[in-house]
C-alpha cells in the first residue's frame, strides 16, 4: 500500500501500515522486546545517527508502535503521526514539544478535566500560560490572543456536552496570529471526522477510546506535518511516556472494525437521544444528531455522523442523576468511553470532579449531568435499563 490515497478508510483501517517481517505473517507482528541487536558497531553508530532506518531501542523505536502510527496517520490524512502511552501523555508531549516557558495556550473551556488540571496546575508551573473560552465563539478566541500564544486547544465535539467548534474558523484565527490549531478527536475518530482536512495542524487522539473499542488498553497519539511532529516525537525519545508494543498491536487491530464500529455507535446514540427527548423526567438532551443541538448544522457539515456520546440533564440535579445510575443494571457506570460496553457516569462526580465548582459552572456541567458513552447492545435494552430509573 505505496498510496494510500487510492484507498478507502474502511480499506486503510484493515490494511494500512502493515509491515511482514521474514516470515511474511499475515497479522501484524507483536514486537515483544526492549532493544535491537546491530550486525556491527558500525550499523549501531549508523542507527543512532539517523543515517541507517532501523530499530534502536524500544522507547521510542518499536516496528509494532510504528505499524499503529502510519495506520492511524492514514485514517487521519497526516503525514505522520507519533503514538504515546495515554491520551494525556500525548496532550503533554504536545505541549512540551512544541512550546516554552512564556508562550501561551488559548483552550476551550469545555474540555476533560484532566487535560484543564494539566494546562492549569502542572504547566502554569513552568511558564507556560492557558486563557479558557468559549468553544462555539470563535469571538472569543481571537480576543483571547495575545503577542505569545502559540497553540489553540479544543475538543469537538467537547466531553461532556458535545459541543461543536467551527474547526475551520479557529484555524483561519489561529494561522492569522501564527499559532497552531490542535483537536482533540476522541470523540469522532478519524471514521466521523479529520480534523486536519479543515484546517487544524495537530490531531490528538486517547487511543484508549474509540480506536481500541473495547475498553482493553491505554495508549494515545499526536498527528500533523513531519516538521511539527519532529518536536513532539524528540520529547517522547527523551522524556519516554512510551505506548507499549502490546497495546500498540491491540490499538492495531481495533482500528480495522472502527468505521463498523463507529456506525454502529452512532445509530444507537442517535435512536437512545430521541427516546430520551420523550421522557417528561429529561430537562434538555445534547447530541450532535439531534435537530435541537445548538450546533447541529455546524456538526453536520464536519461530522459523518453524530458520533456515539449522549449527554442530558435530569429534572433533580445530583439526586436524580445517580438514583438514575445506581438504578442501571446493564449499563457499566464507569468513566471510560468508546467502549462496545455501553458506560454512564456522572461527570460532576467523576471526570470532571477535579475542576472548580466556577469552572464547571462556566462549562455548562450542572450536577444533574448524565453522559452516556453508547455501545453496541440492542437500544431498546439500553432504554429499558434507563426508564427503570427514571420510573424511580
Amino acid at each position: 500500500m505505496n498510496d494510500t490515497h487510492d484507498y478507502d478508510l474502511e480499506t486503510l483501517a484493515v490494511r494500512a501500515g502493515t509491515v511482514r517481517s521474514q516470515f511474511n505473517e499475515h497479522s501484524e507482528a507483536m514486537f515483544l522486546t526492549s532493544s535491537f541487536v546491530f550486525r556491527s558497531a558500525a550499523e549501531a553508530a549508523a542507527r543512532f545517527k539517523g543515517e541507517q532506518p532501523g530499530p534502536i531501542y524500544a522507547r521510542f523505536t518499536n516496528p509494532t508502535v510504528q505499524m499503529m502510527e502510519a495506520r492511524l496517520a492514514a485514517l487521519e490524512g497526516a503525514e505522520r503521526c507519533v503514538a504515546f502511552a495515554s491520551g494525556m501523555a500525548a496532550i503533554l508531549a504536545t505541549v512540551m514539544g512544541l512550546m516554552k516557558a512564556g508562550e501561551h495556550v488559548v483552550a476551550s473551556r469545555s474540555i476533560f478535566g484532566s487535560t484543564v488540571q494539566l494546562f492549569s496546575n502542572i504547566l502554569g508551573r513552568f511558564g507556560i500560560e492557558t486563557t479558557y473560552v468559549s468553544p462555539t465563539d470563535p469571538a472569543e478566541w481571537r480576543a483571547a490572543l495575545k503577542p505569545n500564544t502559540k497553540l489553540f486547544f479544543v475538543e469537538s465535539p467537547s466531553n461532556p456536552l458535545t459541543e461543536v467548534s467551527d474547526i475551520r474558523a479557529l484555524a483561519a484565527i489561529a494561522h492569522e496570529a501564527g499559532a497552531w490549531l490542535a483537536v482533540d478527536n476522541c470523540f469522532c475518530s478519524p471514521a466521523l471526522q479529520k480534523p486536519l482536512e479543515l484546517g487544524a495542524d495537530i490531531v490528538i487522539h486517547s487511543a484508549t477510546k474509540y480506536l481500541d473499542g473495547q475498553g482493553r488498553v491505554l495508549g494515545g497519539a499526536v498527528l500533523g506535518s513531519h516538521a511539527l511532529m519532529e518536536g513532539v516525537y524528540t520529547f517522547l525519545r527523551t522524556a519516554g511516556p512510551t505506548l507499549s508494543a502490546f497495546n500498540a498491536w491491540v490499538i492495531l487491530k481495533g482500528m480495522e472494525t472502527l468505521a463498523l464500529r463507529m456506525d454502529a455507535h452512532s445509530k444507537n446514540a442517535l435512536a437512545l437521544a430521541q427516546w430520551l427527548e420523550a421522557q417528561p423526567q429529561v430537562a434538555r438532551v445534547l447530541y450532535p444528531g439531534l435537530p435541537s443541538h445548538p450546533q447541529h448544522r455546524l456538526a453536520m457539515a464536519q461530522q459523518k455522523t453524530g458520533g456515539g456520546i449522549v449527554a442530558f440533564d435530569l429534572k433533580g440535579g445530583q439526586d436524580a442523576a445517580w438514583k438514575l445510575i445506581d438504578s442501571t443494571q446493564l449499563l457499566s457506570i464507569t468513566a471510560n468511553l468508546g467502549d462496545t460496553k455501553t458506560t454512564i457516569t456522572h461527570p460532576a462526580s467523576t471526570t470532571h470532579s477535579r475542576m472548580t465548582p466556577e469552572q464547571r459552572a462556566a462549562a455548562g456541567i450542572g450536577d444533574g449531568l448524565v453522559r452516556i458513552a453508547v455501545g453496541l447492545e440492542a437500544v431498546a435494552d439500553i432504554e429499558a435499563d434507563l426508564a427503570r430509573g427514571l420510573a424511580g
